[in-house]
């Protein structure tokens, strides 16, 4: 009898423990949730990049071609005395084609010949930028193709706006867990991507004034800079404990 007591109350233990280990299981489990944070850091440019065009055109390709470069010459040297030492001044496009005249019912003929030849200028002095652009276009340019305004060193306000995505995904992710009635335990994952986004230029702008006649010819063009929008997301994925 003594035998079968201690068997039976070494079994009520046993069991005692199994019940009290399913309860916890029962009062603790896991889920995971996504959450994503973005951040926008605005920053000042320090480089200019202006691309400016020569467009000639004439009935000889030949003709085409040296008009184009005399004046893409004059261009050149324009360019490089107003942009100032330490500017960047290179060619980087040059195109000649023909021109076709199209008759319904006939097979297209060359009416003429166009060459383009594009000079590109990149520059530290924004000031200057407007001077550029003046010097091209009374040196023979008669297009401008790009103006745009980077970051040569982004790697502080990449690194800013990172960091504040990430605290705001983290921020999200434990805000939902107390939302739940548990807390975050762990980060399984976190993905980053960003992209930097050049200003508006107001070249546009300038353009539709002298157009318009509200801007007299001789006025320097004005160029709005602006700032540069550096975005960072950020992707993360939380371990939420339940209880």
């Amino acid at each position: 009898m003594i035998a079968f007591h201690q068997s039976n109350t070494a079994l009520l233990e046993g069991s005692t423990q199994t019940q009290s280990s399913d309860a916890t299981t029962r009062a603790t489990s896991a889920t995971r949730v996504m959450v994503t944070g973005d951040a926008i850091v605005q920053a000042q440019p320090d480089t200019a990049i202006v691309t400016v065009g020569v467009v000639t055109q004439s009935q000889s390709a030949l003709k085409a071609q040296q008009e184009n470069a005399t004046k893409s010459e004059a261009v050149l040297r324009a360019v490089k005395a107003a942009a100032g030492v330490g500017a960047e001044v290179k060619t980087s496009g040059y195109n000649l084609q023909p021109q076709y005249l199209y008759r319904e019912n006939q097979p297209p003929t060359i009416r003429g010949y166009e060459a383009r030849n594009a000079v590109t200028v990149r520059m530290s002095d924004l000031t200057k930028v407007g001077a550029v652009i003046d010097g091209a276009s009374q040196a023979g340019a008669n297009n401008v193709e790009n103006l745009s305004f980077t970051l040569r060193q982004d790697r502080p306000a990449r690194d800013q706006a990172l960091t504040e995505a990430t605290r705001e995904a983290l921020s999200k992710a434990q805000t939902m867990a107390q939302a739940l009635g548990g807390r975050v335990v762990r980060i399984v994952e976190v993905q980053e991507a960003n992209a930097l986004r050049p200003p508006i230029i107001a070249y546009d702008e300038m353009r539709r004034s002298r157009a318009s006649g509200t801007m007299q010819m001789g006025e320097p063009t004005p160029i709005e800079i602006g700032s540069l929008d550096i975005r960072s997301q950020v992707q993360l994925i939380a371990e939420i404990e339940m209880k």
